[in-house]
């Protein structure tokens, strides 16, 4: 079998994290993939912020549960976690981030790293306490939290792959 079509249909959202992290060259292995996701007309209006201080981890976790209201981990405690940022002035700002979430998360997986995406980094760094963030980090204003890829090597098995359900492919 083809070894992209192997990785995709292997790779899952780990949601348990060895406390072990991952290497320098494994980010920047990566990262490197995120920025080759393709975007809308090429422009490339996409940022990544990698973060591994594990204190600025558990500030921007605070910061993520309280947007869902919860009192919980939402990094399920990943050593790394990518926060990816689009530019809201082009049309496809929200796919272009997207795509270089997933990218990530199948470099990730093709290299041996786990991932799981966590949403809510649009609300996230729309707070005073994410706006000083941003600031801190040299992101644009104009730049929006698409989402969040966590990093790790996960506790415990791989899950097997949820049965895929029918009717979703139509051949015209």
């Amino acid at each position: 079998m083809n070894e992209v079509i192997k990785t995709i249909e292997e790779r899952r959202s780990i949601r348990a994290f060895r406390d072990e992290q991952i290497t320098k060259e494994q980010l920047e292995t990566i990262l490197e993939a995120g920025s080759y996701a393709p975007s809308g007309m090429g422009q490339q209006a996409s940022m990544m912020v990698a973060v591994q201080d594990l204190q600025i981890i558990a500030q921007m976790s605070g910061m993520n549960a309280q947007v869902m209201g919860m009192d919980i981990d939402p990094f399920y405690g990943a050593p790394t976690v990518v926060v990816v940022f689009a530019d809201k002035d082009r049309l496809t700002y929200v796919e272009d981030g997207s795509l270089v979430i997933g990218t990530m998360m199948l470099a990730a997986a093709s290299i041996g790293v786990d991932s799981c995406w966590i949403h809510r980094a649009k609300e996230t760094f729309e707070t005073e306490e994410g706006k000083a963030l941003k600031k801190q980090w040299g992101v644009p204003e104009n730049y929006v939290g698409i989402g969040n890829c966590i990093l790790g090597y996960r506790e415990g098995e791989l899950p097997d792959a949820a049965e895929r359900k029918p009717g979703r492919i139509v051949c015209v």
